[in-house]
């Protein structure tokens, strides 16, 4: 089975100027794990729910950041009050930021006429969910892990008919 039998076509894509609050939009609406980033034309990286995460490490938004557990939330009245505020301001700084500092790139792509297998192999060496589909440098679908899924489930029931 083709990559192409399985992938969606047109798949829902956001541009590398986009803020992460337009992309977490964009996932949760459409209910993806990971979105292909585009500039202009072209595909530029992918996007993932894992991404969006990694922001919230602390270090990666601001060397100083404090990110209350459950139990400091209790005793917020008794820390610093800059420190408090800093962490607001970093997280809300979150959403503003471009896609393009945030994606995974150069993305890892597929050809519409690989095998699913072949696919599959792909996913599980690179460590990814998803992959966009591209034909002559154009973006044409994304196949991802549960698409495989699918696919050999079909061809099993197609093949006890």
């Amino acid at each position: 089975m083709k990559v192409r039998e399985i992938m969606t076509e047109e798949p829902v894509t956001v541009h590398a100027d986009a803020t992460v609050r337009e992309a977490a939009a964009l996932l949760r609406t459409h209910d993806v794990g990971g979105l292909p980033v585009m500039d202009e034309e072209k595909l530029v990286g992918v996007i993932t729910e894992a991404d969006v995460l990694s922001l919230l490490k602390t270090g990666e938004i601001s060397d100083d950041l404090w990110l209350p557990s459950p139990f400091e939330l209790i005793e917020v009245p008794i820390r610093e009050v800059i420190n408090w505020e800093k962490t607001k301001s970093a997280l809300s700084d979150i959403g503003t930021t471009p896609v393009r500092r945030v994606m995974s790139m150069p993305a890892i792509t597929i050809k519409p006429d690989a095998e699913i297998e072949e696919a599959a192999g792909q996913m599980l060496r690179e460590g990814i969910a998803r992959l966009p589909v591209v034909d002559e440098g154009r973006l044409i679908g994304i196949v991802a892990r549960r698409d495989i899924v699918h696919g050999l489930g079909t061809s099993y029931e197609e093949t006890q008919e």
